[in-house]
């Protein structure tokens, strides 16, 4: 299990903030414990399913196009793949504990309970829970990654927090989200072939089979942001995963499509609040 970081460094109002992660080697479960005030991260996504709880202070963030509030003890449980930010309105900021669970893990784990109601299904019915059942669970097996407790209470707590989450799965008769516009999901799917591309909005319009001001309005009706934002979300995605193998920041950089690796690490602590050095360390053990 790769060693605890902890990144010191100031908000954008002049106060402390600071984040320290934990990655386990065998199952590539990370585990973070931040302090932020103020804004604390620009949208972003992951690949992963987040589980956490808000410790202290008032955390805000935006998540399936609305606000959520979480105050001490709400639990929060964000699916892979839905664009979420974090800032705190309020001066004191905020504690949270977040567990980063890699889809196959949770899946796997599910399976393995499926005599207790659970579903290898990520679709949860909220983005908040008071449930503190569930609140216990998560804190639990967030401390016996994070504290590197023995691969038996891990393996316990891990168990145990997909058992609580059972209850909080959306049922497979959910209704179905409005399917994107057909112009849209192309020019997803060519920024997605064309991620390491510098791709402009005319040409990109021109694949979508629309005009670029159309274009635009109905990315942002389908996936919420611009297609210059997601094409970041996008090589952001790209470039954790890479650095998680052992790649360094420059070669990272390139690989994924940023200019260089100022560019790289400006927009990854912008969303990460860690610079991409760090997280490979993290991650690898690699000094920088």
């Amino acid at each position: 299990m790769a060693s605890r970081v902890q990144a010191l460094g100031r908000g954008w109002d002049g106060m402390e903030n600071w984040l320290s992660v934990r990655r386990d080697a065998d199952t590539g479960i990370e585990t973070i414990r931040a302090h932020f005030t103020g804004h604390a991260y620009d949208p972003h996504d992951h690949d992963e399913c987040l589980v956490g709880v808000t410790e202290r202070g008032v955390q805000q963030f935006q998540c399936r196009r609305q606000t959520n509030i979480s105050t001490p003890g709400r639990a929060i449980l964000i699916e892979p793949g839905e664009v979420h930010d974090g800032r705190s309105p309020v001066d004191e900021g905020f504690t949270y504990a977040m567990l980063y669970l890699p889809i196959h893990i949770l899946a796997a784990r599910a399976e393995g309970v499926r005599e207790s109601g659970a579903a290898a299904s990520l679709s949860f019915r909220a983005t908040l829970s008071d449930d503190p059942g569930l609140a216990r669970a998560i804190s639990a097996a967030f401390s016996s990654f994070h504290d590197g407790e023995g691969r038996l209470a891990r393996d316990l707590g891990l168990d145990h927090l997909v058992r609580r989450l059972t209850s909080h799965v959306a049922p497979d008769a959910a209704p179905c989200r409005t399917r994107p516009a057909s112009a849209a999901l192309r020019a997803r799917d060519a920024l997605h072939a064309r991620m390491v591309e510098d791709v402009g909005l005319d040409a990109l319009a021109m694949m979508a089979g629309v005009d670029r001001f159309r274009l635009n309005r109905l990315f942002r009706e389908a996936f919420g942001q611009s297609p210059h934002a997601y094409l970041v979300r996008l090589r952001l995605k790209a470039a954790r995963r890479l650095l998680a193998t052992g790649l360094a920041p420059a070669p990272t950089a390139a690989e994924v499509g940023f200019a260089d690796q100022s560019h790289l690490g400006r927009w990854f602590r912008r969303a990460y609040g860690m610079t991409p050095a760090a997280y490979r360390r993290i991650c690898t053990d690699v000094p920088d």
